[in-house]
Formats: structure tokens, C-alpha cells, sequence
């Protein structure tokens, strides 16, 4: 899928940082358990799963690591060691890369399964009822519900961002999200369904200075395993998210192009 990061960044205000304070109502204010705070501008940084065995420790059994984080993306019958379903297998063999540039699909948003990997910055707000992430990719905006809530019914309103529920555990924060529309997972074929299943843990480097995720899925109308992915963002202080502003020209050019050329690249 055609890409239009904003290449360069203005300063902005500093943002006001928030420390999450424990909600539970047995404590009382002098015992309340701080957490970090993850507020501010995160831009991707090299990969973490070198050095990060107590996260890799906590992926669920039958998971595989898909290594499609940043800018790199699979080709076509790659699916980075995830085990497809027959069906959903025979319906990612029909995918061609041109089937992404056209006018209906140019501009189609994925789901955060696939988007948080991407090397596009994304902001945080944090508060201790509700943490908001906002994506510069596709201008995409999560809100992870902390004052202890659970999923809604299973025939809620289904989107592309889902619905999150959020907790800590120690420094760690653990988001759980249900409820996507059926988006891509690898950009070359592979979907998954509304029945895909994601969760996230989030920590600070010890400096603070980076922010460390992991994050697995599962999908049981798709995959016979499960997938995970480990990003790394770096804080760029005085930054923001641009618009993505995606236009669906693009796919008119691609096609003169492809006309003009006779199909060859």
C-alpha cells in the first residue's frame, strides 16, 4: 500500500505530562501505586526483541514472531510463518500488489493489527480512566478504557481501530482489544476476520527514552497459530503527528504509469 508520511516536523507546546494513579477503591491516596507515564511523541526505533526475554516470556504458546516491523513489508506467499486456514490461504494466493492501487483501495485504512507496526510516529495521552493513542498513519485514534470496563457484547459495532480495555501490571501496560472489522494482517493478502483477538503490552527503557511494545494476536477463523510482533519508538520531544492526508490520485498515476510502461515496473 502506498505510503505519504509528512517529512518534517514542526515544534509544538510540550505536552503536560499526567502520573497514572491506582483507581482501586481499597487504597487510600498515601498508598496509591504510581505508573509510568507514557505521554508524548513516539517515533519508531530499531528493534527491541534482542533484549527484551521477559516480554518474549510472555507470549502464549504456538506463537511465531512476524518480522514485518518499520518499513519492511512481505512479498507475495509470505506470511512470515503464520499457519493459514486452507480458505484463508487460498484467498491470500490470489493477491497482486497492483490490487493496492486502486481507486477503492489506495486509501483504505488497516487495522491497528497492521498499522501500529508501521514506521509512522503516533502521540499518547495518558490519564488514569483513559489513555488515547493518536496514529499518524491513516489519522487513526484508539481510546483504551481504564476505569475497568469490559468488552461490549459480541454484536457491537465492529471498526477498524476495535475496542481496547486496558490495565497495569508492575511498569507494564496491558491492553486487550476485540472487535475489528476484517482488515489486512501482513499487506499482501492476508486478513483477518472480525474474530481477531489482540494484545499489547507496553514499557519504558529504563532511561525513559524509549518506549517498548509487544504485541500477539489470534484469529481462529484464520490462523492454526498465532502471530507477534516487537516495536520500539524512540520519544521526540516538541514533535507532533502530521494529517496522513491520503490521496486517491495516486492510483490514477500508478495506472497511467502501468499503461505507459506495459505493465513493467
Amino acid at each position: 500500500m502506498m505510503r505519504s508520511a509528512s517529512l518534517a516536523r514542526l515544534a509544538a507546546a510540550a505536552l503536560v505530562p499526567c502520573l497514572l494513579i491506582s483507581a482501586a477503591p481499597a487504597r487510600t491516596q498515601a498508598h496509591a501505586e504510581k505508573h509510568p507515564d507514557f505521554s508524548g511523541f513516539w517515533n519508531l526505533g530499531p528493534p527491541p526483541r534482542a533484549d527484551q526475554p521477559d516480554l518474549v516470556a510472555k507470549l502464549p504458546p504456538n506463537t511465531v514472531v512476524v518480522d514485518d516491523t518499520g518499513v519492511k513489508e512481505f512479498g507475495s506467499g509470505d506470511y512470515g510463518a503464520l499457519k493459514l486456514k486452507p480458505e484463508a490461504l487460498a484467498k491470500a494466493k490470489t493477491w497482486k500488489p497492483e490490487d493496492e492501487m486502486t481507486l477503492t483501495r489506495v486509501c483504505a485504512s488497516p487495522s491497528t493489527v497492521y498499522a501500529m507496526q508501521g514506521p509512522f510516529p503516533f502521540e499518547i495521552y495518558q490519564t488514569p480512566q483513559l489513555i488515547v493513542f493518536k496514529y499518524e498513519y491513516f489519522d487513526q485514534v484508539r481510546l483504551i478504557f481504564m476505569d475497568g470496563r469490559a468488552h461490549p457484547p459480541a454484536d457491537a459495532p465492529h471498526s477498524k481501530t476495535g475496542h481496547s480495555v486496558g490495565h497495569w501490571e508492575g511498569d507494564e501496560l496491558v491492553i486487550d482489544t476485540t472487535h475489528f472489522v476484517p482488515a489486512t494482517i501482513t499487506n499482501n493478502g492476508l486478513d483477518h476476520s472480525d474474530k481477531i483477538h489482540m494484545i499489547e503490552r507496553y514499557k519504558l527503557s529504563a532511561d525513559g527514552k524509549s518506549l517498548i511494545a509487544i504485541q500477539w494476536f489470534e484469529d481462529p477463523e484464520v490462523l492454526d497459530n498465532r502471530g507477534a510482533r516487537f516495536i520500539r519508538w524512540d520519544k521526540k520531544p516538541g514533535q507532533y503527528v502530521f494529517p496522513y492526508d491520503c490521496d486517491p490520485s495516486l492510483a490514477v498515476e500508478y495506472q497511467k504509469t502501468e499503461e505507459g510502461t506495459g505493465g513493467k515496473p
